[in-house]
């Protein structure tokens, strides 16, 4: 008998936890010029993750400091079923990380509630110390990922071999993908769907962490 491998779940943060992407939100409401471009071009992938999260907040000043921060957090809607959703995860002794490309000064704050533990939450970086906001990339990638991540999901993954852990990826976009594709099952949204559809991955769709708790109690994990 196969001995049983421990669960490992790794959960995206903007678009995932939160209803709404807070990086396009942050961009869109202070509305820097050209910023509609970037935005599209990491989509498209014509621009890396980290090249096109970096030039959009290089576009703020860092006197903007106070008002994005307030916006960013108070902007924000946790999805759902969040906080039953870790509850759960202790309860089933599921190992919860956030892997966020988000930005630490709404990350941290946003999570606080939910008392994840800090080793748990990767997320970007910012520097307010010059005259425009600075993102930095404390996670970056690492071989063999070679696509500029930013925080480099598949980095996070590696570290829990398959042969141990049984891994799940929840997500929403094409930043979880690279992720998606090295887990033994995705819990996709939005344009993770397609993707995970192109390349037949195992996943089921969900619209709030109810859903999800739902299938994982009655798949019975081992999907």
């Amino acid at each position: 008998m196969s001995v049983q491998k421990r669960r490992v779940i790794f959960c995206d943060f903007d678009g995932t936890i939160t209803e709404n992407d807070n990086i396009v939100s942050v961009i869109r409401h202070f509305n820097p010029p050209g910023w509609e471009e970037i935005v599209n071009d990491v989509i498209q992938e014509r621009k890396s993750i980290r090249q096109g999260v970096g030039e959009m907040f290089a576009m703020l000043p860092t006197s903007l400091r106070n008002e994005v921060v307030q916006y960013a957090i108070s902007q924000a809607c946790i999805r759902p079923g969040f906080e039953q959703f870790v509850q759960f995860c202790q309860t089933e002794e599921i190992e919860l990380y956030v892997t966020s490309g988000g930005i630490d000064f709404f990350v941290y704050p946003l999570l606080k509630p939910y008392q994840i533990p800090s080793d748990h939450i990767y997320c970007n970086g910012s520097d307010f110390t010059g005259d425009s906001i600075r993102i930095t990339w404390p996670y970056y990638c690492q071989p063999p990922c070679t696509n500029d991540c930013g925080m480099c999901k598949t980095t996070i993954v590696r570290r829990f071999p398959e042969e141990e852990y049984e891994r799940i990826v929840i997500g929403d976009s094409v930043t979880d993908f690279a992720a998606a594709k090295m887990a033994e099952f995705v819990y996709a949204r939005a344009q993770l769907i397609e993707r995970c559809d192109e390349l037949q991955l195992p996943y089921a769709p969900f619209h709030t962490f109810y859903d999800i708790m739902e299938h994982l109690t009655h798949s019975n994990t081992h999907i």
